[in-house]
């Protein structure tokens, strides 16, 4: 989504969020992911006020920035956390891991397949369900290298093992991890 993302070409604008807005986002999130509740005060202060890049990248992609520097980026649907706020804030939401021949491709804005969440060198939780989103921890490694949504249960992907199973949003070295300020 952001692999030749870059904010003076593709940030349109950006404006203060609201504080009914911010309080709508801050809810949002603890609705998504739930281990967010106990730092979302912390994340999210009051000052300095969020700012909403609008991106040209994709349908409706907004950014959520403190202070102009990126936390979060969205779409109609979800709000997703940016890979910096997942190694600040390790267990934000459900992890997975992928085998080491898949880390190439997944620095290069693959999707994850399958067989690389089902090998030896992957982990697939049970109970993820369609739509879930997760991070993408490479296998040997303590950070995580994407964040993803499950483009099928984790039943189904165990079952299959073929095809893709993982939708990748935003990986290391694309434009969006290199922005530090969004004006």
């Amino acid at each position: 989504m952001f692999k030749r993302f870059n904010p003076e070409e593709h940030v349109s604008g950006h404006s203060n969020v609201k504080s009914s807005v911010q309080r709508g986002i801050k809810a949002r999130l603890v609705e998504l992911y739930p281990p967010i509740e106990s730092i979302i005060e912390d994340l999210l202060p009051k000052k300095p006020p969020l700012t909403m890049g609008r991106c040209s990248v994709g349908a409706h992609i907004q950014v959520i920035c403190k202070g102009h520097v990126p936390l979060f980026f969205k779409d109609r649907d979800n709000i997703y956390p940016h890979l910096k706020v997942l190694q600040m804030y390790p267990g934000m939401i459900q992890t997975v891991r992928v085998d080491r021949g898949a880390i190439p491709f997944v620095l290069d804005g693959a999707n994850i397949m399958c067989p690389g969440l089902t090998s030896a060198g992957g982990d697939l939780p049970d109970g993820l369900e369609e739509g879930d989103i997760v991070a993408v921890h490479a296998e040997g490694k303590k950070h995580p290298l994407a964040v993803g949504k499950m483009l099928m249960s984790s039943e189904e992907i165990r079952s299959s093992n073929r095809g893709h199973g993982i939708q990748v949003l935003h990986h290391l070295t694309d434009g969006l991890w290199y922005v530090n300020h969004i004006d």
